[in-house]
């Protein structure tokens, strides 16, 4: 008797248990659901202050399809992009969105969020990345991209990794200028590749840091030498 009523006990526990991480879970996915409502709204906010052209929130793949030559939007799979932004920003032309994939397989799947602001060129240029050292050199050793370029700052070698399979290119876009400003912004995520120039952020950025970021790809498009483009 006293055996039923311990099994019983440890069932009702049991019971109790799995029903509060249901409730936890049910009560994270709209947290989660509600957070993700007010994002899509802060964004078409912002949208519409500075102008831009068009704004969607829903899924598309073929955004990350049209961009798929970009390393940052190559890896993983579940890939597919949201609350896309369109417009212009000092006369250049942008995307900003969130962005989302998978790593990994089974039990080692990760998720990855993050927002992407790219500025579109009308020039063509090869790839170049350029992150902190840790997390470049995870990002371009991923893509086989050439071994870490090295820069007479040993400082700017030290904090960032570079790479690029056009050194050329790479000693031009990081000018004494470009080298200064991104050791004052530490920790930035730059890709350029074709006719783009990529700032990745992860996590994603809260909405009210988008607007400095944008002018902070305005300000390393600045540092790009008009040469890169006046050779065209």
């Amino acid at each position: 008797m006293m055996a039923a009523t311990h099994n019983a006990v440890e069932n009702i526990l049991v019971i109790l248990v799995f029903g509060a991480l249901v409730v936890a879970g049910i009560a994270g996915a709209v947290r989660q659901n509600r957070a993700g409502r007010q994002r899509a709204i802060d964004l078409r906010i912002l949208a519409e202050r500075l102008a831009f052209d068009d704004f969607n929130p829903d899924r598309d793949e073929s955004c990350v399809l049209g961009w798929g030559f970009l390393s940052r939007l190559a890896q993983g799979s579940e890939r597919y992009a949201f609350n896309v932004l369109r417009g212009s920003y000092h006369d250049q032309s942008l995307f900003v969105f969130d962005y989302h994939c998978q790593t990994g397989s089974g039990k080692n799947t990760q998720e990855h969020n993050l927002t992407m602001l790219m500025l579109v060129f009308k020039e063509i240029f090869p790839q170049l990345t350029i992150g902190p050292e840790n997390l470049g050199l995870k990002i371009a050793e991923a893509f086989g991209v050439a071994n870490d370029i090295q820069f007479e700052s040993a400082e700017f070698s030290r904090k960032f990794c570079v790479r690029s399979p056009d050194k050329k290119f790479a000693y031009d876009v990081c000018n004494p200028q470009m080298i200064e400003y991104l050791l004052a912004n530490p920790g930035l995520q730059i890709e350029i590749q074709g006719p783009v120039l990529l700032l990745a952020f992860e996590p994603p950025l809260p909405v009210g840091q988008i607007e400095f970021n944008l002018q902070r790809l305005i300000e390393i498009r600045s540092r790009l030498p008009e040469y890169l483009f006046a050779n065209k």
